[in-house]
């Protein structure tokens, strides 16, 4: 691991299943670090790096998926074995998460510049 387990801080958008009161109290009775209800902006998704990482991941499986002959590209073997090679590409993408991980201080800030509503990541 590059990142030790006690320099985390769990974060999540405020989906209804991160929300709820029981996966806080789940959080809290675990002793997870997490931003909570009280801290997580509501109205900002644009906080969330792994949302870019999932458009990502889209888009690649659909070129692979467009690319393939005819009815192939219906199949959902076919579908499985894009998704499975395009995470194993992901896996060694340092640079793709390390740009995510920099962009932080800039997506703060744009934030932070919209009083917590959505900005333009």
């Amino acid at each position: 691991n590059v990142i030790h387990p006690d320099e985390v801080i769990f974060i999540h958008d405020k989906a209804p299943c991160m929300r709820a009161y029981q996966t806080q109290h789940l959080l809290q009775d675990n002793d997870v670090k997490f931003w909570g209800n009280d801290i997580w902006s509501g109205n900002s998704p644009d906080l969330n790096v792994t949302e870019h990482s999932g458009t990502i991941i889209k888009d690649e499986v659909e070129k692979k998926m467009l690319s393939e002959p005819g009815l192939s590209r219906y199949l959902e073997e076919t579908l499985k074995t894009h998704i499975l090679d395009v995470l194993k590409n992901m896996e060694t993408d340092n640079d793709l998460f390390e740009t995510l991980l920099c962009s932080y201080p800039s997506r703060l800030r744009a934030v932070k510049n919209a009083n917590g509503r959505h900005s333009d990541y």
